[in-house]
Protein backbone atom coordinates (compact mmCIF):
# COMPACT_ATOMS: atom_id res chain seq x y z
CA UNK A 1 0.00 0.00 0.00
CA UNK A 2 1.55 3.28 -0.70
CA UNK A 3 1.67 6.33 1.11
CA UNK A 4 0.28 9.63 -0.57
CA UNK A 5 2.94 12.57 0.11
CA UNK A 6 1.19 16.07 0.29
CA UNK A 7 2.98 18.14 -2.12
CA UNK A 8 5.56 20.52 -0.67
CA UNK A 9 6.95 23.93 -2.33
CA UNK A 10 9.94 23.25 -0.57
CA UNK A 11 13.10 21.22 -1.60
CA UNK A 12 14.28 20.23 1.85
CA UNK A 13 17.73 19.39 1.86
CA UNK A 14 20.85 18.50 4.83
CA UNK A 15 23.86 20.59 4.28
CA UNK A 16 26.29 18.24 2.71
CA UNK A 17 23.40 17.66 -0.01
CA UNK A 18 23.04 21.60 -0.27
CA UNK A 19 27.31 22.05 -0.12
CA UNK A 20 27.47 20.16 -3.43
CA UNK A 21 25.61 22.49 -5.11
CA UNK A 22 28.46 24.93 -4.56
CA UNK A 23 30.15 23.74 -8.08
CA UNK A 24 33.22 25.77 -8.77
CA UNK A 25 32.26 28.54 -7.14
CA UNK A 26 35.48 30.00 -5.80
CA UNK A 27 36.01 30.78 -1.96
CA UNK A 28 37.16 34.56 -1.80
CA UNK A 29 37.14 34.81 1.40
CA UNK A 30 39.93 34.67 3.76
CA UNK A 31 40.13 34.12 7.56
CA UNK A 32 41.02 37.95 8.49
CA UNK A 33 37.87 39.00 6.09
CA UNK A 34 35.76 36.89 8.26
CA UNK A 35 36.69 38.09 11.37
CA UNK A 36 35.77 41.95 10.69
CA UNK A 37 32.55 39.80 9.06
CA UNK A 38 31.26 37.99 12.21
CA UNK A 39 28.83 38.90 14.42
CA UNK A 40 29.31 39.27 18.72
CA UNK A 41 29.42 35.74 19.57
CA UNK A 42 28.94 34.20 15.90
CA UNK A 43 31.28 31.05 15.46
CA UNK A 44 31.02 31.25 11.44
CA UNK A 45 34.13 29.22 9.84
CA UNK A 46 34.86 29.42 6.32
CA UNK A 47 34.18 25.74 6.26
CA UNK A 48 30.28 27.06 6.36
CA UNK A 49 31.07 29.83 3.81
CA UNK A 50 32.29 27.44 1.84
CA UNK A 51 29.70 24.89 2.36
CA UNK A 52 26.44 27.37 2.77
CA UNK A 53 27.07 30.74 1.88
CA UNK A 54 29.09 29.66 -1.67
CA UNK A 55 26.22 27.78 -3.07
CA UNK A 56 23.89 30.71 -2.27
CA UNK A 57 25.99 33.19 -3.62
CA UNK A 58 25.97 30.95 -6.92
CA UNK A 59 21.74 30.92 -6.52
CA UNK A 60 21.78 34.51 -6.31
CA UNK A 61 24.05 35.15 -9.25
CA UNK A 62 21.77 32.96 -11.05
CA UNK A 63 18.81 34.94 -10.23
CA UNK A 64 20.42 38.29 -10.93
CA UNK A 65 21.34 37.57 -14.63
CA UNK A 66 18.07 36.12 -14.56
CA UNK A 67 16.54 39.11 -13.65
CA UNK A 68 18.64 40.92 -15.56
CA UNK A 69 17.81 39.24 -19.03
CA UNK A 70 13.80 39.80 -18.27
CA UNK A 71 14.65 43.57 -17.62
CA UNK A 72 16.37 43.92 -20.76
CA UNK A 73 13.43 42.03 -22.66
CA UNK A 74 10.76 44.35 -21.29
CA UNK A 75 12.78 47.51 -22.25
CA UNK A 76 13.25 45.77 -25.59
CA UNK A 77 9.51 45.21 -26.04
CA UNK A 78 8.26 48.74 -24.74
CA UNK A 79 11.45 50.27 -26.83
CA UNK A 80 13.12 51.95 -24.21
CA UNK A 81 16.50 52.57 -23.15
CA UNK A 82 17.72 49.48 -20.62
CA UNK A 83 17.19 50.98 -17.24
CA UNK A 84 19.68 49.87 -14.21
CA UNK A 85 17.03 48.00 -11.95
CA UNK A 86 19.02 46.63 -8.62
CA UNK A 87 18.11 43.16 -7.63
CA UNK A 88 16.39 43.11 -4.02
CA UNK A 89 17.50 41.40 -1.11
CA UNK A 90 15.34 40.54 1.59
CA UNK A 91 16.83 39.16 5.33
CA UNK A 92 14.89 38.13 7.76
CA UNK A 93 14.88 36.48 11.65
CA UNK A 94 15.24 36.90 14.88
CA UNK A 95 17.45 38.98 17.09
CA UNK A 96 20.18 36.97 17.94
CA UNK A 97 19.75 34.25 15.20
CA UNK A 98 22.84 35.77 12.87
CA UNK A 99 20.82 37.53 9.86
CA UNK A 100 23.32 40.45 10.16
CA UNK A 101 26.30 38.33 9.93
CA UNK A 102 24.63 36.35 6.83
CA UNK A 103 23.78 39.68 5.24
CA UNK A 104 27.65 40.92 5.79
CA UNK A 105 28.59 37.28 4.45
CA UNK A 106 26.33 37.54 1.38
CA UNK A 107 27.32 41.00 0.75
CA UNK A 108 31.04 40.01 0.54
CA UNK A 109 30.64 37.34 -1.85
CA UNK A 110 27.82 38.82 -4.36
CA UNK A 111 30.51 42.19 -4.85
CA UNK A 112 33.21 39.89 -6.03
CA UNK A 113 31.03 38.57 -8.88
CA UNK A 114 31.89 40.56 -12.13
CA UNK A 115 28.10 41.06 -13.14
CA UNK A 116 27.21 43.09 -10.41
CA UNK A 117 29.74 44.46 -8.23
CA UNK A 118 27.84 47.22 -6.33
CA UNK A 119 26.40 45.42 -3.25
CA UNK A 120 24.65 47.55 -0.70
CA UNK A 121 23.45 46.57 2.45
CA UNK A 122 20.91 48.10 4.91
CA UNK A 123 19.35 47.40 7.79
CA UNK A 124 16.19 48.04 9.29
CA UNK A 125 16.99 49.73 12.95
CA UNK A 126 17.42 52.86 10.82
CA UNK A 127 14.03 53.44 10.44
CA UNK A 128 12.95 52.94 13.75
CA UNK A 129 11.39 55.60 15.24
CA UNK A 130 13.37 57.70 17.41
CA UNK A 131 13.82 56.86 21.34
CA UNK A 132 11.69 60.35 21.88
CA UNK A 133 9.46 59.33 19.73
CA UNK A 134 8.64 55.21 21.04
CA UNK A 135 8.67 57.37 24.40
CA UNK A 136 5.82 59.61 23.71
CA UNK A 137 4.39 56.52 22.08
CA UNK A 138 4.90 54.15 24.76
CA UNK A 139 6.38 52.28 22.91
CA UNK A 140 9.89 51.67 24.20
CA UNK A 141 8.92 48.23 25.74
CA UNK A 142 8.03 47.01 22.02
CA UNK A 143 11.33 48.22 19.99
CA UNK A 144 11.79 46.02 17.22
CA UNK A 145 7.25 45.30 17.11
CA UNK A 146 6.61 46.89 13.58
CA UNK A 147 4.55 49.75 14.98
CA UNK A 148 7.97 51.40 16.64
CA UNK A 149 9.24 51.60 12.75
CA UNK A 150 8.51 53.85 10.57
CA UNK A 151 7.59 51.61 7.51
CA UNK A 152 6.42 54.65 5.34
CA UNK A 153 9.84 55.30 4.99
CA UNK A 154 11.26 52.36 4.91
CA UNK A 155 9.05 51.48 1.60
CA UNK A 156 9.82 54.75 0.23
CA UNK A 157 13.65 54.16 0.52
CA UNK A 158 13.36 50.53 -0.75
CA UNK A 159 11.00 51.88 -3.46
CA UNK A 160 13.29 54.92 -4.31
CA UNK A 161 16.20 52.78 -4.61
CA UNK A 162 14.36 49.86 -6.81
CA UNK A 163 12.82 52.60 -9.01
CA UNK A 164 17.00 53.88 -9.70
CA UNK A 165 16.68 57.01 -8.17
CA UNK A 166 20.22 58.35 -8.44
CA UNK A 167 20.98 59.04 -4.76
CA UNK A 168 18.91 57.66 -1.94
CA UNK A 169 19.64 57.82 1.68
CA UNK A 170 18.49 56.47 5.02
CA UNK A 171 19.18 56.91 8.95
CA UNK A 172 21.33 55.65 10.60
CA UNK A 173 20.80 53.66 13.79
CA UNK A 174 23.68 53.08 17.27
CA UNK A 175 23.61 50.35 18.69
CA UNK A 176 25.76 51.89 21.23
CA UNK A 177 23.41 54.82 22.23
CA UNK A 178 20.34 52.56 21.24
CA UNK A 179 18.86 55.29 18.85
CA UNK A 180 18.93 56.79 15.65
CA UNK A 181 21.74 59.01 15.03
CA UNK A 182 20.82 62.71 14.31
CA UNK A 183 22.14 64.18 10.76
CA UNK A 184 23.68 61.11 10.17
CA UNK A 185 22.61 59.13 6.85
CA UNK A 186 23.57 56.38 4.90
CA UNK A 187 23.60 57.22 1.23
CA UNK A 188 23.43 54.51 -1.59
CA UNK A 189 23.64 55.06 -5.29
CA UNK A 190 22.41 52.71 -7.77
CA UNK A 191 23.48 49.51 -6.50
CA UNK A 192 23.69 46.36 -8.51
CA UNK A 193 21.87 44.55 -5.56
CA UNK A 194 20.48 45.73 -2.34
CA UNK A 195 20.49 43.74 1.08
CA UNK A 196 18.03 44.54 2.92
CA UNK A 197 18.17 42.82 6.86
CA UNK A 198 15.97 43.25 9.54
CA UNK A 199 13.28 41.70 12.20
CA UNK A 200 10.37 42.01 10.22
CA UNK A 201 11.21 42.65 6.75
CA UNK A 202 8.54 39.66 5.19
CA UNK A 203 5.73 41.31 7.56
CA UNK A 204 2.47 42.06 5.67
CA UNK A 205 -0.89 42.78 6.67
CA UNK A 206 -3.50 40.77 5.43
CA UNK A 207 -6.10 42.80 6.53
CA UNK A 208 -4.79 45.74 4.52
CA UNK A 209 -4.86 44.70 0.66
CA UNK A 210 -3.91 48.39 -0.26
CA UNK A 211 -0.77 49.08 1.20
CA UNK A 212 2.75 48.56 -0.09
CA UNK A 213 5.00 46.39 1.95
CA UNK A 214 8.98 46.67 2.20
CA UNK A 215 8.86 42.98 0.49
CA UNK A 216 6.73 43.73 -2.69
CA UNK A 217 10.10 44.88 -3.69
CA UNK A 218 11.96 42.25 -2.75
CA UNK A 219 13.74 39.75 -5.70
CA UNK A 220 14.42 36.42 -3.31
CA UNK A 221 14.19 36.76 0.49
CA UNK A 222 16.23 34.55 2.73
CA UNK A 223 14.67 33.52 6.51
CA UNK A 224 17.60 32.73 9.65
CA UNK A 225 15.34 30.09 11.24
CA UNK A 226 16.50 28.12 14.52
CA UNK A 227 14.68 26.83 17.69
CA UNK A 228 13.75 29.39 20.08
CA UNK A 229 15.51 27.52 22.79
CA UNK A 230 18.94 28.13 21.21
CA UNK A 231 18.38 31.13 20.36
CA UNK A 232 17.61 32.72 23.29
CA UNK A 233 20.70 30.91 24.72
CA UNK A 234 22.67 32.52 22.04
CA UNK A 235 21.06 36.11 22.99
CA UNK A 236 21.85 35.64 26.59
CA UNK A 237 25.38 34.84 25.83
CA UNK A 238 25.60 37.74 23.36
CA UNK A 239 24.02 40.12 26.05
CA UNK A 240 26.81 38.88 28.84
CA UNK A 241 29.95 39.72 25.78
CA UNK A 242 28.06 42.95 25.46
CA UNK A 243 28.61 43.47 29.13
CA UNK A 244 31.75 42.97 28.36
CA UNK A 245 32.95 44.82 25.87
CA UNK A 246 30.09 47.41 24.30
CA UNK A 247 28.28 48.17 27.97
CA UNK A 248 31.52 49.29 29.53
CA UNK A 249 31.59 52.14 27.03
CA UNK A 250 29.79 55.61 29.10
CA UNK A 251 28.28 56.27 25.88
CA UNK A 252 26.10 53.33 25.79
CA UNK A 253 22.36 53.16 26.40
CA UNK A 254 22.99 50.11 28.31
CA UNK A 255 26.01 51.14 30.90
CA UNK A 256 23.89 50.29 33.98
CA UNK A 257 24.34 46.29 32.97
CA UNK A 258 28.02 46.68 33.15
CA UNK A 259 28.82 45.44 36.49
CA UNK A 260 26.20 42.78 36.56
CA UNK A 261 27.53 39.41 38.45
CA UNK A 262 26.92 36.52 35.32
CA UNK A 263 24.03 35.27 37.00
CA UNK A 264 22.28 38.17 37.25
CA UNK A 265 23.20 39.18 33.54
CA UNK A 266 21.80 36.05 33.17
CA UNK A 267 18.23 37.08 34.83
CA UNK A 268 17.99 40.49 32.93
CA UNK A 269 18.95 39.13 29.35
CA UNK A 270 16.06 36.25 30.03
CA UNK A 271 13.40 39.08 30.71
CA UNK A 272 14.30 40.86 28.50
CA UNK A 273 14.01 37.90 26.13
CA UNK A 274 10.53 36.48 27.63
CA UNK A 275 8.92 40.61 27.41
CA UNK A 276 9.88 41.75 24.00
CA UNK A 277 12.45 39.48 21.95
CA UNK A 278 10.12 36.50 22.66
CA UNK A 279 7.16 37.95 21.88
CA UNK A 280 8.02 39.81 19.13
CA UNK A 281 9.52 36.51 17.48
CA UNK A 282 6.28 34.72 18.28
CA UNK A 283 3.91 37.07 17.07
CA UNK A 284 5.47 38.75 14.13
CA UNK A 285 8.62 37.36 12.89
CA UNK A 286 8.48 33.55 13.05
CA UNK A 287 4.83 33.58 11.00
CA UNK A 288 6.74 35.29 8.34
CA UNK A 289 9.17 32.34 7.99
CA UNK A 290 7.21 30.33 4.65
CA UNK A 291 7.35 33.54 2.56
CA UNK A 292 10.83 33.58 2.35
CA UNK A 293 12.01 31.69 -0.81
CA UNK A 294 15.25 30.24 1.03
CA UNK A 295 15.14 29.31 4.75
CA UNK A 296 18.34 28.38 6.53
CA UNK A 297 17.93 26.06 9.89
CA UNK A 298 20.55 26.53 12.04
CA UNK A 299 21.48 23.67 15.13
CA UNK A 300 22.26 24.43 18.54
CA UNK A 301 25.66 25.33 17.74
CA UNK A 302 25.00 28.61 15.48
CA UNK A 303 25.73 25.91 12.18
CA UNK A 304 23.42 25.63 9.40
CA UNK A 305 22.34 22.03 9.34
CA UNK A 306 19.49 21.88 6.52
CA UNK A 307 18.42 24.55 3.47
CA UNK A 308 14.83 24.58 2.21
CA UNK A 309 14.49 26.11 -1.00
CA UNK A 310 11.68 27.18 -2.03
CA UNK A 311 10.18 25.62 -5.66
CA UNK A 312 9.30 28.23 -8.62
Amino acid sequence: MQHHVPPSPWVQLPRGDWAALRSATPLTLTEKDLDQLRGINDRLSLDEVAEVYLPISRLLNLYVAATQDLHRATDTFLGTLAAKVPFVIGVAGSVAVGKSTTSRILQALLSRWPDHPEVALVTTDGFLHPNAELERRGLMERKGFPESFDTGALVRFVGQVKAGVPEVSAPVYSHLTYDIVPDERIVVRQPDVLIVEGLNVLQTGAEDERRVFVSDFFDFSIYVDAEEEDVTRWYVERFKRLRDTAFQDPRSYFTRYADLSDEEANEVALDIWRRINGRNLARNILPTRTRADLILHKGPEHDVEQVWLRKL
